[in-house]
């Protein structure tokens, strides 16, 4: 039993590190999220005790507004803090490539299955929507790794569609943080079964990571491709 609640009480101390870290970092860049959270808390716990003294149960009201309260504020942090995360990553070559390892369940993400001498590069997520080029870079230079990537996928897979996005802010891309919202909203047309078929069709053509020692998620932005590097395979 000691055991068990040791274990308990290291994990409840983990939890509220990693709240404290993720509240630090949000805060270098929302300076005003403490006193968000506090108006959230503190204007819920009101609302709640002024209709508990109008009907005459300030106590029950009050308490159960403290517990509103809580956990407004903490849907309010979790989403600051999500906009902050992505805020600091905008820009990073490889960040999509770390949001694609994030899109849920039944998504096969790829990263760099192309690149060239300038950081763009082209990352791959198979799904039941079927293949998701997702292209990170210049836009202008990304367009040719794109077309290289479709053409070598209606080469393999003919009969899967295929998605391009470039992650960006110009029009008619999409924003870093309204990635994972964009694949969730593309249409499922294949089954379980036909998307295992897909990523093994598809792992046989290898990619530049099992090649170049590229780290995964953000990549340094002071690194650069080797002279022999090529767009694609």
């Amino acid at each position: 039993m000691a055991r068990k609640e040791t274990a308990a009480d290291a994990a409840n101390a983990g939890r509220l590190k990693q709240i404290a870290l993720t509240y630090k970092m949000t805060r270098k860049v929302d300076t005003k999220i403490g006193l968000v959270l506090a108006a959230v808390g503190l204007g819920t716990l009101a609302v709640f005790l002024v209709i508990g003294f109008l009907l005459g149960h300030p106590v029950y009201l009050g308490i159960f507004g403290l517990l509103v309260g809580l956990l407004g504020a903490a849907v309010v942090f979790g989403r600051r803090a999500e906009r902050a995360a992505f805020g600091q990553m905008e820009g990073q070559p490889g960040a999509a490539a770390a949001v694609l390892d994030n899109v849920g369940r039944g998504w096969t993400t790829t990263p760099a299955v192309a690149m060239n001498r300038s950081q763009d590069v082209v990352h791959r997520a198979v799904g039941k929507a079927g293949i998701v080029l997702v292209a990170e870079g210049n836009p202008n230079r990304v367009k040719s790794l794109l077309a290289a990537e479709k053409k070598k996928m209606n080469r393999i897979v003919a009969d899967v569609p295929v998605h391009d996005i470039i992650v960006g802010t110009g029009e008619g891309q999409v924003e870093l943080k309204k990635l994972r919202t964009t694949m969730l909203k593309l249409p499922r047309v294949l089954t379980g079964p036909q998307v295992t078929t897909t990523n093994d069709r598809l792992r046989a053509l290898g990619d530049l990571m099992s090649n170049m020692p590229v780290p995964k998620g953000p990549m340094p932005k002071g690194m650069r491709m080797p002279k022999g590097g090529k767009s694609g395979r």
